[in-house]
């Protein structure tokens, strides 16, 4: 880092002309331009989806459905679908049904949800794929039902019998069905979750409340979620055969809190009739026992979410003792059947085996993925991610090379995950349970996927969250692959040395400063600080702290070394002496290796200068540094990257949530730390700028990866120097 001084420049503003528009008014009158701009660009993308919701929302005011039930009007019969509306013959129930909602509230789902669920299936889908499927299923569905209610309303089933003499309104059964097909359209883990969701969703309503629009909606969903691939066309991507780890431990999570949720639900609902049988309503004894019930399934499933091996444990015999019950159920209902005359109490049994059979399943699934929960007990888990090797690292950089911030991963915070063949590592920090990766994997070629599939099941095994942090687009490239999300969160400056003249209008500043630095009696030295006199070393030591002693957080780690790092003996430092021989600057530059032990280039770390010296010390340093190492045979130099400081991107371009995330946090350090100054300064060395990447697996993590790289950096930052910078 550098202390880069700007002084407030001179640019004069120009008045507004007398009688023109002001900036308020500029301003208001715009505003509803952009808004009907924005609209407009919404309904060319989601046409289907805008005419739907415009056309709902326009009879529900023309007819009073927006505040009046419309199973109250008296042309409600005429309009609404189900099976006495086609035994009457209004087979047109089927268009005019799906324009209605049953009760005003109903709005919210008929409409709204419609507006979000299928408006995101028609931008992934198409137009005119999600017409056809969602009209397609819709009539289906109702068809569908009405026939199930017709063959089984005279059986004695109750459900049927009560359901068969109703109509219905909405396009929902079209709406979930046109969702599921374009799940196959989202990537892992995502298309996981939103399936399981709708499965959750049909199965709980169908099975727990009963309505006819919960029939039509299973039907619907049966019919479409296990062809959605082949329905979504050349949309569809292509879905790994198996769920990663991960995935397991999300669904685990998920089901584990399901299973319990349904039985909470499912207690607490009124009164009603479903295709299990009549429900008698509210048990308050069973309520407070699901209730406790409740709290320890919390506590098992982010156990299992973290895949914790006790978690899977204690959730296998929470699931197996309910399921010893079911026998003695099964035994119950064979008793009825031989003794039709016993007074036994059937009342209840069918929800129960319907609830039994779900936790079977959840049962038998935690059985076969039992290999995703071994993560042992805390103690253990330090055990086995505590190990440090910077030797082997130092070796193994040298051996293969490694990218302009490898020399970083030697350093001593950092623990090495190193592959069984003992050739390839991946260096990481742990903060908030995250395993916070430096740059690329180290290692053979080609060998990139395989040390970062060894980490993730390092990651896994211990619990933790697998990240990378200033990676090169080699690596982004292997995660991509994996179904893994990249944000740039820097660039490397580099420099290419071989053709370098401090020669042009462009190198100006630079030319000035190595050419005024002798006549203000500044000499250049590179050294081995580790070979220098003490005093020499105390020198810089008291600089880099004079440099930290107004800052209002203390000095930052993670990729931006200090004194400890400078001083080791692979390392070159750059010195600025004034005729007393006293530091006036110093710059940092840790090698970066090619194959088989050459240095290829180096990469400045530390930057400090006096105050009150000479002003163009950096300068001078870092170009003096170029210099020296092209006459040593280096290919280039690596100004780095400034931490949470790049160039704009592209107008236009979406900012991810992490990346808005960084920029507020690059912000908030701005003022204490300078990034985005750096970031500049280092522009006047022209430097070919390549992006520098984070990955990570899972959108669901970033707040966690939020805490850990933001610890990474400031390990030893406490609340108050934070919310100190925050209010400056």
């Amino acid at each position: 880092m550098t202390d880069v001084e700007h002084k407030p420049g001179g640019a004069s503003v120009a008045a507004p002309a007398t009688g023109g528009p002001t900036a308020a008014a500029v301003a208001a009158d715009t505003a509803p331009g952009r808004k009907r701009a924005l609209f407009l660009a919404v309904a060319k993308r989601v046409p289907f989806t805008t005419a739907y919701v415009l056309i709902t929302m326009a009879l529900s005011i023309a007819f009073g459905t927006l505040w009046s039930n419309a199973e109250d009007k008296p042309w409600y019969p005429d309009i609404s679908y189900g099976l006495p509306s086609f035994e009457a013959g209004r087979w047109w129930t089927l268009v005019t049904g799906n324009f209605f909602a049953l009760y005003p509230v109903y709005y919210l789902f008929v409409a709204g949800a419609f507006a979000l669920l299928t408006g995101f299936a028609e931008y992934k889908l198409g137009t005119r794929r999600t017409i056809v499927l969602t009209v397609a299923y819709q009539v289906v569905a109702v068809l569908v039902v009405a026939l199930v209610f017709l063959i089984f309303r005279n059986t004695g089933w109750t459900w049927a019998a009560d359901r068969a003499q109703e109509t219905d309104v909405g396009f929902s059964a079209g709406m979930l069905a046109v969702l599921g097909v374009a799940s196959a359209a989202v990537r892992p883990p995502w298309r996981l979750r939103l399936r399981l969701a709708i499965w959750i969703y049909v199965l709980f309503s169908f099975l727990f409340v009963g309505q006819m629009a919960d029939a039509e909606h299973l039907v619907a969903v049966a019919l479409s979620l296990p062809f959605s691939t082949r329905l979504a066309g050349p949309r569809g991507l292509r879905a790994r055969a198996l769920p990663t780890r991960h995935e397991v431990r999300l669904l685990a999570f998920a089901m584990s809190l399901v299973t319990t949720g349904m039985l909470i639900i499912g207690n607490l609902l009124p009164n009603r009739i479903t295709p299990l049988g009549v429900d008698d309503g509210v048990d308050d004894t069973a309520t407070w026992f699901v209730l406790g019930i409740l709290l320890l399934t919390v506590l098992i499933a982010n156990g299992l979410r973290r895949g914790y091996r006790w978690a899977w444990v204690t959730e296998i015999v929470l699931l197996a003792l309910p399921l010893l019950l079911v026998v003695l159920v099964i035994a119950v209902w064979i008793l009825s059947l031989i003794f039709p005359d016993a007074d036994l109490d059937l009342d209840g049994i069918p929800e129960f085996v319907a609830t039994s059979v779900i936790t079977a399943s959840f049962l038998v699934m935690l059985i076969v993925t039992r290999r995703s929960f071994r993560v042992p007990r805390r103690s253990r888990r330090r055990l086995a991610t505590s190990s440090a090797h910077p030797e082997t690292a130092r070796e193994l950089i040298k051996k293969w090379g490694g990218d302009t911030i490898s020399w970083m991963t030697t350093w001593s915070e950092n623990r090495h995950m190193i592959t069984e063949d003992g050739e390839s590592f991946i260096a990481f920090v742990r903060h908030a349970n995250v395993a916070v990766a430096l740059g690329d994997p180290v290692g053979p070629p080609g060998s990139k996927k395989a040390t970062i599939d060894a980490f993730v099941t390092l990651c896994d095994r211990a619990g933790m969250v697998p990240y990378i942090f200033s990676c090169t687009a080699e690596t982004t490239a292997v995660t991509d692959a994996l179904g893994w999300q990249s944000a740039q969160v820097a660039e490397d400056n580099v420099i290419d040395l071989p053709a370098l003249e401090f020669k042009g209008k462009k190198w100006q500043d630079i030319r000035t400063a190595l050419n005024k630095a002798p006549k203000e009696g500044i000499t250049f030295r590179m050294v081995n600080l580790s070979d220098e006199p003490w005093a020499l070393v105390r020198q810089v030591e008291n600089l880099s702290q004079e440099w930290l002693g107004d800052k209002k957080l203390p000095e930052m780690g993670f990729t931006l070394g200090g004194l400890t790092e400078a001083l080791d003996p692979e390392v070159r430092v750059g010195l600025a002496l004034d005729q007393e021989g006293i530091v006036q600057g110093v710059t940092s530059w840790m090698p970066v290796y090619g194959r088989d032990g050459e240095i290829a280039g180096w990469t400045l770390d530390l930057m400090r200068r006096a105050d009150g010296g000479f002003r163009a010390t950096m300068e001078f340093l870092i170009a003096s540094s170029c210099l020296w190492f092209k006459d040593q045979g280096a290919k280039f130099v690596s100004l780095s990257g400034a931490p949470l400081a790049r160039s704009e991107g592209e107008e236009g371009h979406p900012e991810k949530a992490v990346e808005k995330f960084l920029n507020t946090l690059g912000a908030t350090l701005e003022p204490v730390y300078g990034f985005r100054s750096l970031h500049k300064f280092k522009a006047k060395f022209q430097p070919r700028l390549t992006p520098m990447y984070m990955v990570y697996r899972d959108e669901a993590d970033l707040p966690r990866i939020g805490l850990a790289i933001t610890r990474a950096y400031l390990p030893n930052a406490g609340i108050g120097e934070m919310l100190s910078v925050v209010r400056h």
